[in-house]
């Protein structure tokens, strides 16, 4: 969608509540003031947050995963299959760096 057809389509959405503010009875003001202000505040926490990029993955050799684990190789490659960051190529081993890090993170918390 086009960025003024989404502006567009917002300000017709809003209409019936520009014709609230116009029509509703004062003591009802209230109400729909603070409904208005959630929709701002909401909009100013998501024009103010960072926006966190992830981090491309990278693929490990054995022999890096072995120095980041604290691992021999034949263990990893025995227990292959019990880790979800462990990916096949051919007969070869190659581990996620961030699920290899997950792991980690995961083991320092017990």
């Amino acid at each position: 969608m086009h960025v003024n057809e989404a502006v567009n389509d917002m300000r017709s959405e809003l209409e019936s509540a520009l014709t609230a503010a116009r029509t509703l009875p004062a003591e009802e003001l209230p109400g729909l003031i603070g409904a208005l202000e959630e929709i701002k505040a909401t909009a100013l926490v998501r024009l103010t947050a960072p926006v966190i990029q992830p981090q491309p993955d990278s693929l490990l050799s054995i022999d890096e995963a072995v120095s980041t684990l604290g691992m021999s190789k034949s263990y990893l490659y025995r227990n292959a299959d019990k880790f979800s960051f462990v990916r096949r190529e051919g007969r070869a081993l190659r581990f996620s760096a961030r699920g290899v890090q997950e792991y980690l993170s995961g083991r320092r918390r017990r």
